[in-house]
């Protein structure tokens, strides 16, 4: 019974990865809105009715992809973040970042999926949560030991935060304990500036502006840096 049930458990995880696969790829010609179960199980060569035992529906489809996604990219920030000296606060920042762009251009259609337009009709479960801050954790982490280790020093060199956001950040403040708010919300405009230089690099706004794009990424992502208080590498003074 336990080699029966080993064994049919392998197929069933085997036809959800061949479905995932393919769903991925009709990502690339269709986009997420036009994501179809049925055209899924032509493909495979499934009857309509069978694929429904994997997905019920289009959105537990996309629900699956979109955690997918989350983890792959979260996977990658962590894997740059630990092959990196710990103490190199700066260096495992700017690391995250390259990881963050490096995996959104070999897949931008799944990037798309998680930071493009939203799908209509579609609204993400509480379940895609946990997958979505992975990349965030280890951000916050970087700023929290640098803290730790007295290597934070923002400068004052922009206005302070209005009180009236303070409860505003609690979910981001939880991720990086001990830091001032200054620095949170400093922290949340270098994190969604990354995602957004991403977005325009990925959907074409730098197309016939910027030639030398990850160049200048590391510049934005060192000015970033500098601004949260990780400081300016020597060979940048």
């Amino acid at each position: 019974m336990t080699a029966s049930r080993t064994a049919r458990e392998r197929v069933r995880a085997e036809l959800t990865k061949e479905i995932a696969d393919i769903a991925r790829r009709q990502l690339a010609t269709e986009g997420a809105g036009g994501l179809s179960l049925r055209a899924v199980a032509r493909e495979m060569g499934m009857v309509s009715s069978a694929i429904y035992r994997y997905f019920p529906s289009r959105d537990d489809l996309l629900t699956a992809l979109i955690i997918d996604g989350y983890n792959a990219i979260g996977e990658c920030v962590e894997r740059a973040d630990a092959a990196t000296d710990r103490g190199d606060h700066l260096g495992r920042w700017l690391a995250v970042c390259h990881a963050v762009r490096d995996w959104a251009l070999d897949n931008p259609h799944e990037y798309a999926l998680l930071y493009g337009s939203p799908v209509p009709g579609y609204q993400a479960p509480m379940d895609t949560v946990e997958a979505a801050v992975r990349d965030t954790v280890v951000f916050g982490r970087i700023l929290s030991e640098a803290n730790e280790a007295g290597a934070l020093a923002p400068p004052d060199i922009a206005p302070a935060p209005p009180s009236s956001l303070a409860e505003d950040a609690a979910l981001v403040r939880s991720l990086m304990p001990g830091i001032s708010d200054l620095v949170v919300f400093r922290a949340i405009n270098a994190w969604t500036g990354l995602f957004g230089w991403v977005s325009f690099e990925l959907f074409g706004q730098f197309n016939n502006t910027l030639d030398n794009r990850r160049t200048a990424f590391e510049h934005t992502m060192l000015n970033n840096a500098a601004l949260m208080g990780l400081g300016i590498p020597e060979a940048a003074r």
